[in-house]
């Protein structure tokens, strides 16, 4: 399957779900050739809780609920009405889509937040993340997982031409690796989870979706080899964190035929390069790895650096078809 040449991360600006699900499937849709495009299913978080990406992926879960307090999401006994709003923003948001992609057939990205990052954004009923609960993260990661199913099978069914890619959001991964997660009390670290843990609970909601999955995570420090291990077909990450320790590990991965999707467009208002110079830092990390330039195309997405939420609607327009423009760039002038 073609991932395509450029695609978003997954939030944009506003709260209008029509004009953001034409503006995400007009931009990559209409890219041709090897710098393709891959639409996406958007979240909106402007809109309040329930459309962030936590409260989103919590209304996804089965037979666990989740409310909204002044602390933050937490873990209740039955769905409300913050449940309720969650479910109803992401309907609207398909609603959307499926307007907009009536024939559509390529790839289809869709996002949901991780079990690792759930489980240090959910809180318990005591008020500590579900992360300090190793029981509490095995439920969480079982919930994600039938969730997910039903979600991807909802989307293939309003969109039956895509070839579905399902992303996780992981923010929080490393921080969780090094216990660097604060408790309630801002005190204290919970304690770091085992790497073997990390990986197998990653590796088993990856599992649930039978197509391309990638992992995203706009942190510092992105584990790379553990999310190969764990099954990722593709890591999504900040361009600008990358730093030549991380040489190895990235050669290695594209090797093995990991895609990587570099975010290298800013995800907040600022002045946009010319295409070529948004991509020149891709090229040169590609002679420092000694790696072939014409395999950049075919192992390289294009996107910003992170989400767009805090941008303009303006300017996150500009910087999605940037995208489709740097990726078109690499691809006719690898080198």
């Amino acid at each position: 399957m073609r991932w395509g040449g450029a695609t978003g991360v997954g939030s944009m600006p506003g709260g209008d779900a029509r004009e953001t699900a034409k503006t995400v499937t007009g931009t990559f849709e209409g890219a041709a050739g090897a710098e393709r495009g891959m639409p996406y299913l958007a979240e909106l978080p402007a809109r309040g809780p329930g459309a962030d990406m936590i409260g989103r992926t919590a209304g996804m879960l089965v037979e666990l609920y989740a409310r909204v307090e002044p602390s933050g999401w937490r873990l209740g006994d039955r769905p409300g009405r913050d449940t309720r709003r969650a479910a109803s923003w992401l309907g609207e948001d398909l609603d959307a889509l499926e307007e907009f992609t009536q024939g559509y057939e390529g790839p289809l990205k869709v996002q949901a937040v991780g079990p690792w990052t759930l489980a240090a954004a959910l809180e318990l009923r005591n008020g500590e993340a579900a992360l300090s609960d190793p029981g509490a993260c095995r439920d969480l990661a079982g919930s994600l997982t039938e969730g997910l199913r039903g979600h991807l099978a909802e989307v293939k069914r309003r969109v039956p031409g895509a070839d579905l890619v399902l992303q996780l959001d992981e923010p929080s991964l490393t921080a969780v690796l090094r216990g660097q997660i604060r408790t309630a009390s801002q005190y204290r670290t919970h304690r770091a989870v085992d790497r073997q843990l990390v990986e197998s609970a990653l590796r088993d909601v990856l599992a649930v979706h039978d197509g391309p999955a990638l992992v995203h995570s706009c942190a510092p420090d992105v584990p790379f080899a553990l999310l190969r291990r764990a099954g990722a077909d593709a890591v999504s990450f900040d361009f600008s964190l990358l730093t030549e320790r991380d040489d190895e590990v990235l050669g290695e991965a594209v090797e093995a035929g990991t895609k990587l999707f570099a975010g290298v467009v800013a995800g907040t208002d600022g002045p946009l390069s010319d295409p070529a110079g948004s991509v020149m830092g891709v090229r040169t990390l590609w002679r420092r790895l000694g790696l072939n330039p014409g395999s950049l195309a075919e192992s390289v997405t294009i996107t910003p650096s992170c989400g767009l939420a805090g941008a303009s609607p303006a300017y996150a327009r500009a910087a999605l078809a940037h995208c489709v423009r740097a990726a078109r760039s690499l691809a006719d002038n690898p080198e």
